[in-house]
């Protein structure tokens, strides 16, 4: 069989099983969409130094410096990029791989949003960079919905699945 996205149907059965597919959502209603499961803002950081790629598996990250959310839980941010952590934790089996997309409502105020894949096997709580191009900013709220997952179920299970140094980030 080829593989295909799952349905919400399937992704909320995948979420009662053992592991769950996701754990930590905020609100399962509001999350769980027709073909994917919406990621939600735990912590927003900026980068407080340089990061480095160089040959191989030779990398270092730049340090993140988290960001305090105001007393209406809300936080405003200017120009530029910042790393975003959510609050989902995402487990995912070796039949299933994910991407994430930004909100519509991103992209409507001047706001981008990367990833990268996420491979079978991955246990974690994710990251994303944001990027705000409006000159005027953008304000958004802890636990606010910025990305949409989408799972894609696999042909077959992969025989060995993610082993790379981001497993069990954040947890």
């Amino acid at each position: 069989m080829a593989g295909r996205v799952l349905t919400g149907e399937e992704i909320r059965e995948r979420l009662q099983e053992t592991p769950p597919l996701l754990e930590g959502w905020v609100d399962l209603g509001s999350q769980l969409q027709p073909h994917g499961f919406d990621l939600t803002v735990r912590e927003v950081a900026v980068f407080a130094g340089t990061g480095w790629v160089g040959e191989g598996e030779k990398r270092g990250l730049a340090p993140p410096l988290p960001l305090p959310f105001d007393g209406d839980g809300g936080l405003t941010l200017g120009p530029g990029v910042y790393l975003v952590t959510f609050n989902e934790v995402v487990r995912l089996p070796l039949d299933v791989m994910a991407l994430a997309f930004p909100r519509s409502t991103l992209l409507r105020c001047g706001v981008s949003l990367h990833s990268a894949v996420w491979d079978a096997g991955y246990h974690g709580r994710s990251q994303a960079l944001l990027a705000v191009h409006n000159p005027a900013g953008f304000r958004l709220s802890r636990n606010a919905r910025l990305a949409q997952m989408v799972f894609f179920a696999l042909g077959r299970r992969v025989a060995r699945g993610y082993q790379g140094r981001y497993q069990g980030e954040n947890l």
